[in-house]
């Protein structure tokens, strides 16, 4: 494994297959496998979990890695192509993700969305030119439009929990202040589709899902045996539900407009998960969230306090398939 850049690179075999890994390592550790190795991180973005996990994950396998967050410590780096450097970064990517690079073995990077051209961020610009710069195994640690890490963590999540298949899958937007980018809602669509499930996406008007999305879930639902619909109509959405996955974005209608966004999910605060938005869904249904979740905004106290509430296990879940991913390309 070279690239772990987007769980549509490998086919759902290749993606059990690498569960399966994450689950004999969780069994049996193998706290040398990796003693020699160095993993690279990039943060061009702020982190908690994949920061924590990757590092912890390294160190069980008996690797080292370093940390680079640019402007903290470090030179900022500027990414715009053709850039007149006269302002704050010192350092091009150009010359910064080589010459990481080249001092380990493996790099992670997390580099989110410009949040200004809907179809820049859709076509990945930023990561495919670090894609470019990276001549050792690359791992996409969020970018515009992705997050495979959390997606891989989320279907070993379901399959902890027993979640059938082919049972209904709710993508849910929930209010958060101001817009959050559409990484892990895509990345989220396509991982249950891709494991068969029926998934609905309920959301208000004006946060449809880009057309380009969505068409890349029903590809993989096709493929898998499963479905992937979307709808306003919450109410309906929730209806047999067996999970609820909770997560904020912007709006794609007014995409990278700040002002227009504000106002359109002005009277949107409803959309906050509680108890009650349980009462039509199988009976033990749970709530994941991929954290950080902003509790009485986007998820209510009684809900991620309760029995529902699997988010912490989705948490834990990203260093044991991280460490899968790790022990695939450097072991």
């Amino acid at each position: 494994m070279k690239r772990f850049m987007d769980l549509a690179d490998f086919s759902r075999e290749q993606v059990l297959d690498l569960l399966a890994l994450a689950q004999s390592l969780h069994d049996t550790p193998q706290p040398h496998a990796l003693a020699g190795k160095i993993l690279g991180l990039v943060f061009l973005n702020p982190s908690l979990r994949t920061l924590s996990s990757f590092q912890a994950g390294m160190a069980r396998l008996g690797g080292d890695s370093f940390v680079i967050t640019p402007g903290q410590g470090t030179w900022q780096l500027e990414t715009r192509m053709n850039a007149i450097m006269n302002g704050a970064a010192a350092e091009h990517i150009r010359e910064g993700i080589p010459v990481l690079a080249s001092y380990c073995d493996a790099l992670g990077v997390r580099a989110f969305a410009e949040g200004k051209s809907l179809q820049n961020d859709l076509d990945e610009n930023l990561f495919r030119m670090i894609d470019r710069l990276c001549d050792k195994p690359l791992i996409n640690m969020e970018s515009a439009m992705n997050h495979p890490c959390q997606a891989l963590a989320d279907w070993r999540t379901l399959d902890e929990l027993r979640i059938p298949a082919r049972a209904k899958f709710v993508l849910s937007w929930v209010y958060h202040p101001k817009a959050l980018p559409l990484a892990v809602p895509a990345a989220t669509l396509h991982m249950a589709a891709m494991r068969g499930m029926d998934v609905v996406v309920a959301r208000p008007e004006g946060y449809a899902l880009p057309r380009q999305i969505m068409e890349k879930a029903h590809l993989a639902a096709a493929v898998a045996g499963g479905s992937a619909t979307e709808t306003a109509d919450r109410t309906a959405a929730l209806q047999g539900a067996s999970v609820l996955y909770a997560k904020e974005w912007g709006t794609t209608m007014y995409y990278g407009d700040v002002e227009a966004d504000s106002r359109l999910r002005a009277d949107l605060s409803d959309w906050c998960v509680k108890e009650s938005w349980f009462a039509q869904t199988v009976p033990d249904a749970k709530l994941m969230h991929c954290l950080p979740v902003r509790r009485n905004v986007a998820v209510a106290d009684e809900v991620l306090d309760g029995p529902r509430a699997v988010v912490k296990r989705e948490a834990f879940n990203r260093l044991t398939v991280q460490m899968a991913v790790l022990h695939r390309m450097l072991a």
